[in-house]
């Protein structure tokens, strides 16, 4: 499987896609490009209160002084959905790349991206019986079932999505190719994107645009909240410490040559700020997303701990794999091996189960 390969690649050169509408939707209509709430979940908690300074996770141990890989794995991969009204429809929806769409049935959904994160939504929404296809980067139980609509690695399959006949799709700029999903439009389905950044301060956003989308925005409030509380007790893991773990998240993929670098806007860095953390990549000055990784930006980096994808390090044979990269030996993280990886469709949906993957990731890196 080739996560995240799609726009890891693109995002180097700059992610092509339809570009968000920066006018003011109408009175009425729901906006799928609402603003991001700013310092949710990592300033303060739902009440406006200062977040905890954290406790130390490694029962009192330097984190430093920590050796060997471990994997950050959730407790429960689950979806737990929201109860709530009825969807109220048809909805007029400004959609992100400026077009006006109606949603007028939401009984057959898809809901694809390269993190799953819509999916995601839909299904914490209490809409995944509406679901009758998915993409390669929705991995929770829920949607084990239903047949793939990406069929080569991130590419939509217009035959694929218009054999499901689909009432409504949900996507971003993250996964295409466009002309497909102008083709699904052609053909008559409701096609709506969504702001594809993938933060902790868009998550309230993601929620509450999908759940006005599908006439359900009290489920949406419910849900915001109900993820808020979560994301709120999984930040209070991260140690006090007087000095973070520098942390480089790397996008790997051996049987491909692809070796990226992570840096500002990539949502590994709000994963790693997450977990008390410096973001290595943002820290030496990278200014983009994803960047080729070079032994010379890593060695400048120093990390002590290197985050990657499961699939990512099993493409490279393992640690000893990863190990190999130039640069990576002269690290203190490869000196140690502290190699931490976690479940590609998780690490960085940034959806309703973020509070999970945060207590996942902050427990496998002080706790190993």
């Amino acid at each position: 499987m080739k996560l995240l390969l799609a726009c890891a690649l693109l995002i180097t050169a700059g992610c092509a896609g339809p570009a968000a509408s920066q006018e003011v939707a109408a009175p009425g209509v729901v906006d799928a490009c609402l603003p991001a709430v700013k310092g949710f979940a990592i300033s303060t908690d739902a009440d406006g209160k200062p977040l905890p300074k954290g406790t130390n996770a490694s029962g009192g141990q330097d984190p430093h002084t920590l050796t060997g890989p471990s994997t950050a794995t959730m407790a429960d991969h689950s979806i737990h959905a929201v109860e709530g009204a009825a969807p109220k429809l048809p909805v007029d929806v400004k959609s992100c790349d400026g077009k006006q769409i109606q949603v007028k049935d939401a009984s057959r959904i898809i809901a694809v991206d390269l993190y799953g994160t819509l999916a995601e939504i839909v299904f914490s929404l209490g809409l995944g019986d509406k679901v009758v296809g998915r993409d390669t980067s929705t991995g929770f139980p829920e949607a084990a079932s239903l047949p793939k609509v990406t069929p080569s690695a991130h590419d939509l399959n217009a035959e694929a999505i218009l054999a499901l006949d689909p009432t409504v799709v949900l996507t971003d700029k993250s996964i295409g190719p466009p002309e497909v999903l102008e083709q699904l439009r052609a053909s008559g389905v409701a096609v709506v994107f969504f702001d594809d950044a993938r933060t902790m301060d868009n998550i309230p956003s993601q929620i509450r645009a999908v759940a006005g989308a599908l006439g359900v925005p009290e489920r949406g409030e419910q849900l915001v909240r109900r993820t808020q509380d979560e994301i709120v007790k999984s930040l209070g893991l991260a140690p006090a410490a007087a000095k973070p773990l520098r942390m480089t998240f790397l996008y790997v993929r051996g049987s491909a040559g692809v070796y990226l670098m992570s840096g500002p806007g990539s949502g590994a860095d709000a994963m790693i700020k997450s977990i008390g953390g410096v973001d290595t990549g943002t820290d030496i000055g990278l200014t983009k997303p994803f960047v080729p990784l070079t032994s010379e930006a890593l060695i400048r980096s120093q990390p002590d701990l290197i985050i990657v994808m499961t699939e990512g390090l099993k493409s490279l044979k393992g640690v000893d794999g990863l190990l190999k990269l130039p640069g990576i030996a002269q690290t203190p993280a490869g000196q140690h091996r502290r190699i931490v990886d976690m479940n590609d469709t998780e690490l960085l949906s940034f959806g309703p189960r973020t509070g999970r993957t945060v207590e996942a990731l902050a427990k496998a890196v002080y706790t190993p």
